[in-house]
């Protein structure tokens, strides 16, 4: 395991373990939180835990060519009964990652450090927010971190079925990124089309 000192730099990331665990410590300043995310690392950590840096061997990403809507989400976008907005209530949104009741388990790793750390990047542009609503309630969304036209996917919800997916959805087709990185597998992501590559393959692609 590699503790990390008060500069900025990760180990390489063939270090990494099985698990992909690279590194732990430092802080999430919004210069480091950059810096890993530009080079494909990401920090995953619970309450009272160090932060521990991950650069897992298999990434889960989606092209946006090789977006899935399957049926009866072509439905539900066809009924146009909820907005969508970009970037107009992040702060909500992450909130709401942080606190809905989830089968899964993901979400409980947004400590009140991470969700000011993210904060901290959106008011700088670095971090932008999908939100979906419903008669002025949001209802769903998304958040992640903007590397130049690659976003990274950090967590979403939903109060209403499917919310979560119409946001993702909208984030694809928008067209503003070439590639929206997942991090790790889940069944989720893999009905949109998301699929895992190689972690040479990613940093090729979010290095150049």
């Amino acid at each position: 395991m590699i503790l990390l000192s008060e500069t900025i730099d990760f180990p390489a990331h063939e270090l990494a373990n099985d698990e992909g665990v690279l590194a732990i410590g430092g802080d999430l300043s919004e210069k480091r939180l950059i810096y890993a995310y530009s080079n494909g690392i990401f920090p995953w950590y619970s309450e009272y835990e160090p932060i521990i840096w991950y650069s897992p061997r298999l990434r889960m990403v989606l092209f946006p060519k090789e977006l899935k809507i399957s049926k009866s989400m072509q439905q539900v976008i066809k009924k146009n009964n909820f907005l969508i907005t970009e970037n107009t209530a992040f702060q909500e949104v992450i909130y709401n990652c942080k606190t809905i009741n989830r089968n899964d388990g993901f979400g409980t790793w947004i400590t009140n450090d991470m969700e000011q750390a993210y904060i901290n990047l959106n008011n700088i542009g670095k971090a932008k927010s999908i939100e979906v609503w419903y008669n002025n309630e949001l209802v769903g969304g998304l958040y992640g971190v903007v590397i130049g036209n690659i976003f990274c996917g950090e967590s979403m919800f939903s109060k209403i079925s499917n919310t979560s997916k119409l946001a993702f959805i909208y984030l694809v087709e928008k067209g503003d990124y070439s590639l929206i990185d997942c991090q790790v597998y889940n069944n989720h992501l893999a009905s949109l089309g998301a699929r895992e590559i190689s972690r040479n393959n990613f940093l090729k692609i979010i290095t150049t």
